[in-house]
């Protein structure tokens, strides 16, 4: 992924000295198990350590790569020139380059994984501060982009929090998932190498053995991996799209902070855009973009084929990191969102009362009104709101039909904002807790 949407922390992870050097404990470690079997003399297993603190030569591994065509040997055979090739003959035996590619992979997903935690954490933050802070500010509900019923920006923001907290449920598990190792040999049998030293080499590592592979880590592991990282992309554009209609000229209800000598028209002086939240909608597309290739990783031929390789070599870096950058971004711009109550007032009160016309509705049904006909007295009602800008209470007081059935205070109660308000304790203590 491009410098501007990364973070070093996570690309760090995939450079190509973390991957080199994760290479290494791995043989190493099986080196030592190697060793405590009787496989291979110990003085050789302690010898492959002297490279423990040695910087591996990228571009020395580049070149015998151009050479070998081949990464894995590259690497060995820079390794034994660090640790001498007496002492390195030892070095990978009974292994096979997928031992070391996969459960690599499977390590960097796991460390990108807790870096993607700790940001939906930052994010899960964000969103129940500001779900505390505006509990009980009324803002108009809308379905359909047009105004229902009053909900609270509070309710808003905790419903972002719910989504937010399962999928960072789901990441557990998608992590748990590809937190597996194999060190198993040609085809997974292990003929050439004992189980053991995958035991050792995984529990080294922080990973649980595969308990089959076939040469392979059975790839729907991944698949299940990046389609948890598509759909938590998902829910971030869902809080982005949330953020762009709320900062719109004619609705206002929020914006993204805008600081001091920021710019946000090369020819509107006037203009403040929504540029975070659209660049996190853009992010998202490109999260989702990798989950149909790893879907279409899972089906290798026989025991193992490398058309997944090329794959994951473009989407485990891309993914994880652009992720990574979108979580942060969007803490950032829920931390900072600039709120406006008052235009979320005044846009709940444009149509004059139009907003209760449920309660009345109700009311009516319940003073012995057919729903059909109740319907229609309160819909004839509306409608004068919608074409005419007049104002429902008042049309509501003067409809002879509706004041046989309710009186003026009943129909004055229907138009309680706090009626709307009264669960919201309830439903706040079912998102946080009590």
């Amino acid at each position: 992924m491009i410098p501007r949407y990364s973070r070093p922390e996570m690309v760090a992870i995939w450079s190509p000295e973390t991957k080199f050097r994760i290479w290494f404990e791995i043989e190493a470690h099986a080196c030592d198990a190697m060793a405590d079997l009787g496989v291979i003399p110990k003085e050789n297993a302690e010898a492959v350590w002297k490279a423990r603190d040695v910087p591996f030569d990228v571009a020395r591994i580049d070149a015998i790569e151009a050479v070998t065509k081949h990464d894995v040997i590259a690497f060995l055979t820079h390794l034994a020139e660090i640790v001498g090739e007496q002492e390195a003959r030892f070095v990978h035996q009974g292994m096979t380059s997928s031992d070391v590619l996969d459960t690599t992979f499977n390590i960097q997903l796991c460390r990108a994984a807790d870096l993607l935690l700790a940001g939906m954490d930052r994010v899960l933050a964000a969103l129940k501060t500001r779900a505390m802070e505006h509990k009980l500010t009324p803002r108009i509900g809308r379905s359909h982009g047009i105004h229902a019923e009053p909900t609270t920006m509070g309710l808003t923001f905790a419903r972002f929090f719910a989504e937010m907290d399962r999928n960072r449920n789901r990441l557990e598990k998608a992590r748990y998932e590809v937190a597996t190792g194999a060190i198993s040999g040609a085809v997974g049998t292990f003929a050439n190498i004992d189980p053991m030293v995958e035991e050792h080499v995984c529990a080294q590592m922080g990973l649980r053995p595969e308990p089959i592979s076939t040469q392979v880590i059975p790839r729907d592991r991944h698949a299940m991996f990046f389609a948890t990282l598509g759909v938590i992309a998902s829910s971030i554009e869902n809080v982005a799209t949330e953020i762009r209609h709320m900062q719109r000229t004619e609705v206002l209800e929020a914006e993204e902070f805008f600081s001091p000598g920021q710019k946000g028209s090369s020819a509107m002086p006037h203009k403040r855009n929504p540029v975070l939240t659209e660049n996190l909608t853009g992010l998202a597309r490109l999260v989702r973009s990798a989950v149909v290739p790893a879907l279409e990783n899972v089906a290798l031929w026989h025991e193992r084929d490398i058309s997944h390789s090329s794959v994951e070599r473009a989407i485990g870096p891309d993914a994880t990191v652009t992720l990574d950058f979108a979580l942060h971004r969007l803490a950032g711009v829920l931390e900072k969102l600039v709120i406006y109550p008052e235009n979320m007032a005044g846009n709940m009160n444009r149509f004059r009362g139009l907003v209760m016309s449920q309660r009345v509705l109700l009311a009516l049904t319940q003073a012995g009104v057919s729903r059909e006909q109740a319907y229609a007295l309160v819909q004839r009602n509306a409608m004068k709101v919608w074409e005419k800008g007049a104002d429902f209470k008042t049309e509501l007081l003067a409809d002879p039909e509706v004041t046989a059935a309710l009186s003026a205070a009943e129909i004055e109660e229907k138009f309680d904002l706090g009626y709307h308000t009264k669960h919201v304790e309830t439903i706040f203590r079912r998102v946080f807790g009590a």
